[in-house]
């Protein structure tokens, strides 16, 4: 089962997350422009200590060190990403700008503007470095931009440019490299945007896009070796949709989806998948997936029974919607939405069995704690910008846009066999 280890407030809307490929640093963006790393707390497998106090691991009251913030753009931020080795940080933000920096103090190195696709500004939804030469932008206009990192600056002006949808990118999965790349690196990658999926080839541009799916698709990720029989190793994407159904499509098999999952169901659909994320092989022997929801709730999937758990049961919020799930160079979950980041450890069974046992001395140690007024939580700091409050409101106008627009695809475009694929009649229940 999986505790949370702790929780951390901020001081704006989360709008996306990045974690360092080796070491226990989280970074996030926030609605009113900032930048901000963390270095989280060692998992209970580690011998270290935070300042000599592992309160921290138990009752998530503990500090979280801010390695630094600052103010990154003049909008809200919208995506980060780590070089594949953490030596880079990328982000890009509202006021149409991707910017490089050193992710050990965020001083800025280089940046470069946006393109514009119409009259409009452009602005991004997400990035992906793809290999150490090429980082991906997805946009609002649905153009899916590369760009040449060889010198391990974005340059002026993108390599490529792409159309794989007519609406916003909401994710991008990579394939894994065939037998024969001599370079070990994805070359390809499955994108979703609207009610499309689509794979492009950073060679050959877009290669194939999905039918209409008449329900927004959102969060997706790659699970190895579930492919079809006699191709097991050929494995599948996992994709969130407005309507709360996780959709399965088999590699090299991108015109429709394969099959469905209701992870929340309801008359008209259920709350949206906003984000998938692989659970790591060491946490689930077979192939599971973790999904955040539009209500805040996670649920944890087994791919291989096609069921949802339903023993696991976390909340990362009670209203806002999780908009960000990873998992950590420790294997921890790291759920993100609203103004909460929450870490979440898988425990042992002995580690479970002593946690029962104690839970009465926790919660009156707890309650001493609270009379005592120790161990409150610590609100990340923030910087007095004169701007910040436009910058905030623009970022949480593009969210009620999206939602809206979401209810919208659930209640006017499900098609003739409802959200979950079920015949109805009018005029019977």
């Amino acid at each position: 089962m999986f505790e949370n280890l702790c929780t951390l407030p901020l001081h704006a809307d989360v709008f996306a997350t990045a974690l360092h490929p080796s070491e226990p640093l989280l970074t996030v963006g926030l609605s009113n422009g900032h930048v901000q790393t963390f270095r989280l707390p060692p998992g209970s497998s580690s011998n270290e200590s935070v300042d000599g106090d592992t309160s921290v691991l138990s009752d998530g009251r503990g500090y979280l060190e801010t390695t630094w913030e600052t103010r990154r753009h003049k909008g809200s931020c919208r995506s980060l990403a780590y070089a594949h080795d953490g030596s880079a940080m990328y982000s890009a933000g509202t006021d149409s700008l991707v910017k490089h920096f050193d992710p050990e103090n965020g001083k800025v190195i280089s940046k470069m503007a946006i393109p514009t696709t119409t009259t409009q500004p452009d602005a991004p939804t997400l990035l992906h470095i793809l290999n150490p030469q090429s980082l991906l932008l997805g946009t609002d206009s649905g153009a899916l931009h590369i760009v040449d990192l060889r010198d391990g600056r974005p340059g002026n002006k993108p390599a490529q440019t792409h159309f794989p949808h007519a609406d916003y990118v909401s994710s991008i999965s990579p394939l894994p490299p065939t037998a024969e790349s001599t370079s070990g690196f994805p070359k390809q990658w499955v994108s979703t945007g609207g009610t499309t999926l689509a794979v492009t080839d950073v060679r050959r541009g877009v290669l194939v896009r999905s039918e209409d799916q008449e329900d927004e698709l959102l969060g997706a990720c790659f699970v190895h070796g579930l492919g079809p029989k006699k191709m097991r190793g050929n494995g599948m994407v996992a994709v969130g949709s407005s309507s709360g159904v996780l959709t399965l499509w088999d590699k090299g098999s991108w015109d429709d989806q394969q099959e469905r999952i209701i992870v929340d169901g309801g008359k008209g659909g259920g709350e949206s998948i906003d984000c998938v994320a692989t659970v790591p092989k060491d946490l689930a022997p077979g192939s599971k997936v973790v999904c955040g929801l539009g209500d805040g709730s996670l649920r944890l999937v087994d791919l291989v029974s096609r069921d949802v758990d339903r023993s696991v049961n976390l909340r990362h919020d009670d209203l806002e919607a999780v908009v960000s799930l990873s998992f950590d160079c420790e294997n921890r979950l790291i759920s993100a939405g609203g103004r909460t980041i929450k870490v979440w450890e898988e425990l042992s069974e002995l580690q479970a069995s002593r946690d029962d046992d104690d839970d009465d001395d926790e919660e009156d140690d707890e309650d001493e704690g609270e009379a005592k007024g120790d161990g409150s939580k610590r609100a990340a700091e923030s910087d007095d910008d004169d701007d910040e409050t436009d910058s905030e409101t623009d970022g949480l106008e593009e969210m009620k846009r999206r939602a809206k627009r979401r209810k919208a695809m659930k209640n006017s475009k499900l098609g003739p066999l409802g959200a979950h694929g079920i015949m109805g009649f009018s005029g019977l229940d």
